[in-house]
């Protein structure tokens, strides 16, 4: 039996370069996205899923598992990278690990407005960040707005930086998160975002940060009321493509795949939109409370993280040409 077992890993290996080389066959497409069904991201992958069934006479479809029922970001970054998973929305945090270029748009207070956020992503900029996923083993298909990130604290509101120091706050799996959060004096605690509602509830974290939509269907705001208005990012969502299984399309559907996904860009900017503003009317009918903050206070504690993740000249010159956008 042991014998036999290199030589059925090869034939499975064999099977394996003879499927990737073949055109792909019908085929539904495995999507998947921490958020509930009702969510942009969600629905603009279902727009996108509806344009590549026309497009491909039906033959292509995407179905999105939602709420994490594959795994948290992390895990299901691996899963497409090795092709068990065809396509992954993730926000562009977790990924500041392994493509250094998604550094930039994470940067704390990099952006202006949502305007100049769009209008980076829209631009040269966005593409030179999606492109260099390729190299990592995923095809960066579209960026999809996260809105700004603020604070949120369960015991006391924050108003000022002297009000973070020393708090537990969660933060995303990124050592940039990690950094960010310690520059404002707070405990920076790494966490899938599964587990957050959990750890606000049980004390395990003083509080988090997130934007007005994941604020409401989390449920955050039932245990955290205090949503502080730092506003200290506007790191994106990606959607990426499993590099492997992107191979494996005819160059037609390739190019059906990355035209239908810029085509959800707008859609899911629409329901964005319309979503943060019925979240935060939602989360305050709650009983949540939005308090303001001396941004400045924030802002100008944020120089050694760029001196720590950007570093390099193409880094740098991103940053500037961002800064330079107008």
């Amino acid at each position: 039996m042991s014998q036999m077992l290199p030589r059925m890993t090869r034939v499975a290996a064999a099977l394996a370069m003879i499927a990737v080389a073949l055109p792909v066959a019908a085929k539904e497409f495995r999507n998947s996205d921490v958020h509930p069904a009702d969510y942009p991201t969600v629905m603009a992958v279902n727009y996108m899923s509806e344009i590549i069934s026309k497009k491909t006479n039906g033959k292509h479809t995407i179905k999105t598992y939602v709420g994490g029922t594959l795994g948290s970001e992390k895990d299901t970054i691996e899963q497409t990278k090795l092709g068990g998973l065809d396509l992954v929305r993730i926000n562009v945090a977790p990924m500041n690990n392994i493509v250094p270029e998604t550094m930039v748009p994470t940067m704390p207070f990099l952006f202006r407005s949502k305007e100049h956020m769009r209008k980076v992503l829209d631009g040269p900029i966005g593409d030179e960040i999606l492109k260099a996923a390729e190299a990592q083993g995923f095809i960066g298909l579209a960026f999809y707005d996260s809105g700004a990130r603020s604070l949120y604290t369960v015991k006391k509101p924050v108003k000022s930086l002297a009000d973070a120091k020393g708090m537990k706050i969660r933060v995303q799996q990124s050592d940039l998160w990690v950094s960010l959060l310690q520059a404002m004096g707070a405990n920076a605690t790494p966490m899938p975002y599964g587990e957050v509602y959990t750890a606000l509830k049980v004390g395990t974290v003083d509080g988090a940060e997130n934007n007005f939509p994941s604020f409401d269907t989390s449920r955050h705001f039932e245990v955290a009321k205090y949503y502080a208005m730092t506003e200290h990012s506007m790191a994106p969502e990606m959607l990426l493509m499993s590099k492997k299984v992107y191979d494996g399309l005819t160059p037609e559907e390739q190019k059906i795949f990355r035209d239908a996904a810029k085509e959800s860009v707008p859609y899911m900017r629409k329901l964005w939109d319309e979503k943060e503003a019925a979240s935060k009317a939602k989360v305050l009918a709650g009983g949540a409370q939005v308090v303001e903050v001396d941004k400045k206070s924030f802002q100008d504690v944020m120089g050694p993280v760029y001196d720590k993740f950007i570093t390099t000249p193409k880094l740098k010159a991103m940053v500037k040409a961002v800064q330079d956008t107008k």
